[in-house]
């Protein structure tokens, strides 16, 4: 997938979480597979919690290239800010307004600034193209896990 591609994708992962979840009855949105797994609901608050650390990376790279973004442990978050009592809607809506904020900051952005990189405490330099990769397929391991949690709770009814 080229650049402008991944880019239009990336643009279009809200829509295709939303979808994804219409497929899964909120009544199972708290059932989590093992202890040390993530709910549904779970995943939607490390979504918009994720997204907004990249919108603020995705600024780094354009407006601060070189310097070091933060790192932030999403396991201590999830159970330190309580993840499973905080709003959905709420995330999804934020996840929502992230993304498109990004898309229309990132859309035109030169060649050049692609180059630019940033340091990430835990996966070392990296590169704008390597942010948009690991952010355009940040939705579609969640929503795979999301299946995967639907299924597993189908199991255990029967």
């Amino acid at each position: 997938m080229n650049r402008k591609e991944r880019i239009e994708s990336y643009s279009k992962a809200y829509d295709k979480l939303v979808e994804a979840i219409k497929e899964i009855p909120r009544e199972m949105w708290h059932y989590k597979p093992a202890p040390n797994k993530w709910s549904i609901h779970e995943i939607i608050i490390h979504i918009a919690d994720s997204d907004a650390n990249s919108f603020c990376r995705a600024k780094k790279f354009i407006a601060e290239p070189g310097s070091t973004v933060m790192a932030y442990d999403q396991d201590a978050w999830a159970i330190k800010l309580d993840y499973s009592n905080q709003n959905t809607e709420d995330a999804l809506e934020l996840f929502k307004l992230l993304r498109r904020i990004t898309y229309n900051v990132i859309k035109d952005l030169p060649d050049e600034i692609w180059n630019n990189h940033i340091m990430h405490p835990e996966n070392g330099r990296m590169t704008m193209d390597d942010w948009l990769v690991v952010y355009d397929n940040h939705i579609p391991i969640h929503i795979n896990q999301m299946k995967r949690n639907y299924a597993a709770w189908q199991k255990s009814k029967s």
